[in-house]
C-alpha cells in the first residue's frame, strides 16, 4: 500500500504553498486522493510524480517569446457566452474551451505572433490554445481570440494523461510538447510572457 500524505507534507515535497497544490487538487487533476475526515490525502508516488516532471522545451518552438496564461480552478460565471472561468479537468472540453479564450489584459499581437498559448495551473501546462491569429477587444480594453481551438488538455496530472482535441497536426504536435510539463511564469495578472531561448 502506497504511502499517503497530508496537502501539507506533499506541498513540502513539492516546496510549494499549500493553496498551490490544493489548486491541483480542486481542477480534479490528482488521482486516487483518500479523505480521512476533511482531511485529503495523496499518495506519495503522485508527488513523486509531480516532483520530477520535465520543464517545457520551449526550445523548441520557432519563435522568440510565447504568452502563458496563468488560470485558477474552475468558477461558474454568469455571462452570455460561457459558463466556467478556469480550469478543470472535469469540464467538457466544449466549455474548458469558452472558460479559456478570453477576456484578459494582454497584448493580443504578441499572444498571436507565439503562435500557441499555453495554460498553466500552479506552473503546470494543463491544457494549451492555437488558432490565435485574430482578436477582439471590449469597453474594458480586455481581449478575447473567438477562434481559438483547445489543443489538448490534462485529465491526470500525475501520469500525466492527456486529450488532444485538435485535429490539426501542428496542434497535436504542440499539445504533446507542452502538456503535463512545468512551466514557470511572472506576472501580476493572467498573462506572461515568457522567452523561449531561441534567440542566439
Amino acid at each position: 500500500m502506497a504511502v499517503l500524505l497530508t496537502t501539507g507534507q506533499a506541498a513540502a515535497e513539492l516546496g510549494c504553498a499549500i493553496t498551490t497544490l490544493r489548486r491541483l487538487i480542486r481542477a480534479d487533476l490528482l488521482p486516487c486522493l483518500s479523505r480521512r475526515g476533511v482531511r485529503v490525502m495523496i499518495p506519495l508516488p503522485v508527488v513523486q510524480s509531480l516532483s520530477t516532471r520535465k520543464h517545457a522545451a520551449l526550445d523548441r518552438l520557432s519563435v522568440n517569446e510565447i504568452a502563458v496564461l496563468r488560470v485558477d480552478t474552475a468558477q461558474p460565471v454568469d455571462e452570455p457566452d460561457r459558463n466556467w472561468l478556469g480550469f478543470s479537468a472535469s469540464l467538457t472540453p466544449e466549455d474548458l474551451l469558452k472558460a479559456l479564450r478570453g477576456w484578459w489584459r494582454c497584448d493580443p499581437a504578441s499572444i498571436a505572433a507565439g503562435g500557441v498559448l499555453p495554460v498553466t495551473l500552479s506552473g503546470y501546462v494543463v491544457a494549451v490554445l492555437t488558432g490565435l491569429e485574430r482578436w477582439e477587444r471590449n469597453g474594458e480594453g480586455r481581449h478575447a481570440f473567438p477562434d481559438a481551438r483547445l489543443a489538448g488538455y490534462v485529465t491526470d496530472l500525475a501520469t500525466p494523461t492527456i486529450t488532444i482535441t485538435s485535429r490539426v497536426d501542428d496542434d497535436q504536435r504542440l499539445a504533446e510538447l507542452l502538456l503535463g510539463t512545468r512551466l514557470a511564469s511572472h506576472s501580476g495578472g493572467a498573462i506572461a510572457y515568457v522567452p523561449t531561448h531561441t534567440a542566439n
